[in-house]
């Protein structure tokens, strides 16, 4: 085996524009090219488990016209022509910025493109058990014991829309209205008593009774203990309690289906249709937007009737396989997920498809963190997470508050421009008509604390939101020195190197370098609790961080969120569950394979020609939490995932 550099690939990389980004690579390089033998001590220490790497956003409470008016807004951002679009993306980063320069396998590289469609992308689920998560059941439970409460088919039916406007105006007292009158046009006892549950279900804390007026029959809502009963409802996580049998688990589980959003925004959507808070749901990880993915859910005290429902509301989500068991789901409890993936228009030939798939196969690719993970504009997270750890608080409003040249929103363009011309957070919050974006609110900690306090205003920012530029540092750290570990010793086991026997790390000695290969050795993301290799690359590591201003040997912080404790990561991942095939095809906007949806709805498999104008790559692997499927395809194709370089083969394709 053969490690191969990155510029044998025949695409050629395009340099970045950002010229910070390239101060730092060019500091990096002088780094990396220095040889020093490392002389750390052989002490064991427990690992610490990394957290997931699709860290979670913190789902900010946000007002419905807020929410509608930045939905607008990214769907008037979204026009742009394509050329436009990637001109933007020359600003982006590449690969080669965030250290992601080697490859594992020495055949060939060619040329395809990634996520054309987010339909050539789709992601299963894989839970603990060991099961691949499949949306293949729309029916609905039947509870042993019989529910009285559960509202039926008519009720989410029996509402018109203005009816409903009315009703949610006034449970969440919108407007003056202390009540609202509905007017049962078929008087039977039957539609009334249907008028009546379509209310109490479908808007906690409304009440309602039966008037005649001028010889019609009204149903009347209202509240019934004011705006402290509603209080209850909108925080309490079981705002019916009679309703739910005993016998039932208190957790609804489902499969989610979606297509073009990321988890976050899905939940946040679905929370928004039953009238909940966010935080009753749960789940295992987070998936990605472009994307086709399907993946397990969990919620509390919600009915799968009520889920069910939401199908014939709600574009680009499917909700099945519904259970009720008693316990929510953890996250990171997966154990990892089933990729589909469509690689078109390749220029590969047979030959050089099969050494590729085989070699990913049998060795597997590096495990570097993607591109994902380091942003997508001009000032990459991994430069503020430096800017924390080095606790350079204006450095770290700078950076998320400059002007910056590449692909952003029009207003945060005009926000941006505000912040540098006036340093006014009221006037830069003005120009942003979306404020739980990070520049919203850091702003409106800004604000709030005044600009002597950074510390405080930037803590208003999600927590997890923080810490992930933290991690994208770290990162950013594990990418180049495993290039370096690759470029010094291949891929081969040496003394010195890092494995776990457990938890635990230890060195190789050169009596048992025999019994490792490259697939046992991990390399460590710097923090106080790990230990580093025991060659050049632990020196590497110190000269890195000193380069950055920062002591390896102190990785505490004054505020004890920005500790880093590290973690062990293994180099080279071998998937699983590997099968390919290649297909030709005419129209580049046909499927090319069926989803669980085109199954479900009786849609038959597309019809392919067998002598079609392009050809494509239709790749299956499993792979664990915290890796990325993108760097697996990278090993194949043996180039750049960047979103900067894909845009580029997209708009030349296009044209």
């Amino acid at each position: 085996m053969e490690t191969v550099e990155m510029n044998s690939v025949s695409l050629k990389r395009p340099h970045s524009e950002d010229d910070v980004a390239n101060a730092d690579e060019i500091k990096r390089q002088k780094i990396l090219e220095k040889s020093k033998t490392g002389n750390d001590s052989g002490q064991s220490i427990e690992t610490v488990t990394e957290p997931p790497e699709d860290m979670k956003n913190e789902i900010i409470p946000n007002e419905e016209s807020e929410e509608q008016e930045e939905e607008e807004l990214e769907d008037s951002d979204e026009d742009g022509d394509p050329e436009s679009f990637a001109d933007m993306m020359k600003h982006g980063l590449t690969e080669s910025d965030v250290g992601i320069t080697k490859f594992v396998s020495s055949h060939k590289g060619f040329s395809g493109i990634l996520k054309e469609r987010y339909s050539d992308f789709v992601v299963h689920e894989i839970g603990k058990d060991g099961r691949v998560s499949h949306l293949d059941d729309f029916s609905v439970p039947v509870d042993d014991e019989v529910n009285f409460e559960d509202p039926s088919e008519e009720t989410f039916t029996v509402l018109s829309d203005e009816d409903k406007q009315r009703l949610e105006e006034l449970q969440l007292f919108k407007n003056k209205e202390t009540s609202v009158a509905i007017e049962v046009i078929e008087d039977t006892k039957e539609k009334r008593t249907v008028i009546h549950q379509a209310v109490k279900s479908l808007f906690p804390g409304l009440e309602t009774k039966t008037e005649d007026r001028d010889g019609k029959k009204y149903i009347i809502a209202y509240h019934a203990a004011g705006k402290k009963a509603l209080a209850k409802v909108r925080t309490a996580t079981d705002p019916r309690k009679h309703s739910w049998p005993k016998s039932r688990g208190s957790y609804c589980h489902f499969v989610l289906y979606k297509e073009n959003k990321d988890t976050m925004d899905a939940i946040n959507v679905l929370s928004k249709f039953l009238r909940v808070k966010p935080n009753i749901f749960s789940y295992m990880g987070t998936k990605d937007k472009r994307a086709i993915t399907v993946q397990e859910i969990a919620v509390l005290r919600i009915t799968a009737q009520r889920l069910a429902h939401l199908n014939k509301c709600l574009m680009n989500f499917k909700l099945g396989n519904f259970s009720y068991k008693n316990h929510p789901l953890k996250l990171g409890e997966l154990q990892g997920n089933h990729f589909t993936v469509v690689l078109r228009n390749i220029t590969g030939t047979d030959d050089q498809i099969e050494q590729a798939m085989h070699s990913l196969r049998e060795i597997g690719f590096i495990n570097y963190y993607g591109m994902q993970r380091f942003g997508t504009t001009a000032v990459p997270t991994y430069q503020i997470g430096r800017a924390i750890l080095q606790n350079n608080w204006n450095e770290v409003m700078d950076l998320i508050l400059k002007p910056r040249p590449g692909a952003e929103k029009g207003y945060l363009v005009k926000c941006r421009e505000e912040w540098a011309k006036t340093k006014d957070p009221a006037a830069a919050l003005k120009k942003l008509p979306v404020k739980r974006c990070v520049e919203g609110q850091l702003l409106r900690g800004l604000l709030k604390y005044g600009m002597k306090n950074i510390i405080s205003a930037f803590g208003i920012i999600p927590r997890n939101n923080r810490l992930m530029y933290i991690h994208s540092y770290q990162s950013y750290v594990w990418n180049n020195m495993v290039s370096k570990r690759i470029e010094e010793y291949g891929l081969r086991a040496v003394p010195g190197d890092l494995i776990l026997k457990g938890a635990t790390a230890v060195h190789i000695e050169e009596g048992d370098v025999d019994n490792y290969t490259i697939h046992d050795v991990v390399m460590p993301l710097p923090g106080f609790d790990v230990i580093y290799p025991k060659h050049k690359i632990g020196e590497a590591y110190k000269e890195m961080l000193i380069a950055d201003n920062l002591d390896i040997n102190n990785m505490r912080h004054k505020i004890r969120d920005y500790s880093l404790s590290g973690a062990y990561r293994k180099i080279i991942i071998r998937p699983q569950n590997v099968s390919w095939e290649v297909v030709a095809y005419d129209d580049p906007k046909i499927p090319l394979f069926t989803t669980d949806l085109d199954k479900l709805e009786g849609k038959p498999l597309p019809v392919l020609p067998t002598d079609g104008k392009f050809r494509a790559l239709k790749m299956e692997f499993s792979l664990p939490p915290s890796t990325y499927a993108t760097m697996a395809i990278r090993e194949v194709l043996k180039m750049d995932t960047s979103i900067k370089n894909q845009t580029q083969l997209n708009t030349t394709w296009l044209r």
